[in-house]
């Protein structure tokens, strides 16, 4: 299962000195560059939401972009093809493939999978995946995936003008009301974002649903939940949740003000360079243009700017292994065992490398990864699994202050304890 939203992948951000002085039209085109570079560096499977990001953006390199959309309709399709002939539920990687494709206009009905020889198109899977998302309901607590990928699939058949069944959207507007989005102990920002997104949509396009009131009802909770997650500092939620948080506002038609000191804060976290992940800079990206992705519905690709070009690449800095520091790993169990490991790390290793080196000097710790979209994410420590299939990740925090992207750029600077515990969600 693509879980979207990874308390555990291991990508956290390391904070450079802030230039004050960046006026917003060079940060945009600072960010977009960044996002534009990632391209050639990324590795794994094409990341079509950094392809969405692009293509909502005010400035282009059509080369990239359309070399990047050739990767995304090989090999991305390809892994998809695989996953659907496995049985394998990918609500969310498949609709973000639709809205990728969709924002580079091109032709979803030439968009086709072969699964058990029935040859199908790419929204008739996706409509299917919403199908087999809904029937889940029926004898569990929630969908197939979870109820971000839920609403990323409703998104993405909406904007396509593909008119989504009314069950569907019955049950996401009933999560909603119920408060049902959830990420572990605490209430999911990224969810209750693109749910917004959803339903907005859905709304607009005047799809037939169960209860007018119950759709606006559950708009009007949405949006609440986003306004009472601000904090001081102008972000909702935390500083990755707030890119999907400030579209949601835009699609829901929110006035400036409910949204102005979100994207203030966002423009301070682009200044420090908290946004180096590319799945955090492609949410951000298109807030920062005060776009939301109901943007696609409507997108056309005529007279595009085509006037983005690269800059020189900063020079890599190699690791100072002179100097070490003491680090305590502390790994919590499913059934709360506490197990203490210690080791000395370079100074300024991320947590990964921390971690392999754990690994490779201490008998009895073990860890594997899984990829995502945004990064490697543990998914079994010490034999324990934490699989998303199963509904269960590894939560990472450093002395005691949650992690909020995770670690494979999270710098040990000093002596610390890192907190690795299997949670539930």
């Amino acid at each position: 299962m693509l879980l979207l939203v990874i308390i555990s992948s291991l990508a956290f951000v390391s904070a450079k000195e802030c230039d004050t002085e960046v006026d917003h039209h060079k940060l945009l085109l600072s960010l977009n560059r960044r996002l534009l570079s990632s391209l050639e560096t990324q590795g794994g499977r094409p990341n079509p939401s950094v392809h969405l990001a692009l293509r909502l953006s005010s400035h282009h390199n059509l080369a990239m972009e359309n070399n990047h959309l050739n990767s995304l309709k090989t090999k991305l399709h390809n892994d998809l093809q695989s996953s659907l002939s496995n049985s394998q539920a990918v609500t969310g990687l498949l609709a973000l493939y639709t809205l990728a494709l969709k924002s580079s206009c091109f032709d979803l009905s030439t968009v086709s999978f072969s699964v058990q020889g029935r040859i199908e198109t790419l929204l008739m899977h996706l409509k299917q995946q919403m199908e087999q998302e809904k029937d889940h309901m029926a004898y569990s607590a929630g969908p197939l995936t979870n109820y971000y990928q839920y609403s990323l699939g409703v998104l993405a058949l909406c904007v396509s003008s593909v008119r989504v069944n009314n069950h569907v959207t019955n049950k996401l507007i009933h999560a909603a009301q119920h408060e049902d989005f959830r990420h572990g102990d605490s209430e999911s920002v990224d969810t209750y974002a693109m749910a917004g997104m959803a339903l907005q949509c859905v709304k607009n396009a005047g799809f037939h649903v169960h209860s007018v009131t119950g759709l606006n009802a559950a708009l009007a909770k949405i949006k609440q939940k986003l306004l009472a997650s601000r904090k001081s500092g102008g972000h909702i939620g935390n500083e990755f949740s707030t890119g999907l948080a400030v579209q949601a506002l835009l699609a829901m038609g929110s006035p400036e003000t409910e949204y102005t000191p979100a994207l203030e804060a966002m423009r301070t976290s682009v200044r420090c360079n908290v946004y180096h992940n590319p799945m955090a800079m492609s949410q951000v990206l298109p807030a920062l243009n005060k776009k939301s992705y109901l943007t696609v519905k409507h997108k056309q690709c005529l007279s595009e700017d085509d006037s983005l070009v690269l800059e020189p690449k900063d020079p890599v800095v190699e690791l100072d292994t002179e100097t070490t520091v003491n680090l305590t790993v502390e790994v919590v169990t499913f059934t709360n065992k506490i197990v203490p490991y210690y080791v000395d790390v370079p100074k300024g290793s991320t947590l990964l490398e921390a971690l392999g080196i754990l690994r490779d000097k201490t008998d009895g710790f073990t860890f594997e990864t899984e990829s995502s979209l945004w990064g490697p994410f543990l998914s079994v420590v010490n034999g324990e699994q934490a699989r998303q299939s199963d509904r269960r990740y590894w939560s990472l925090s450093s002395n005691g202050n949650a992690l909020t992207e995770g670690a494979s750029d999270f710098k040990i600077k000093k002596a610390q304890k890192i907190t690795i515990q299997n949670k539930s969600y």
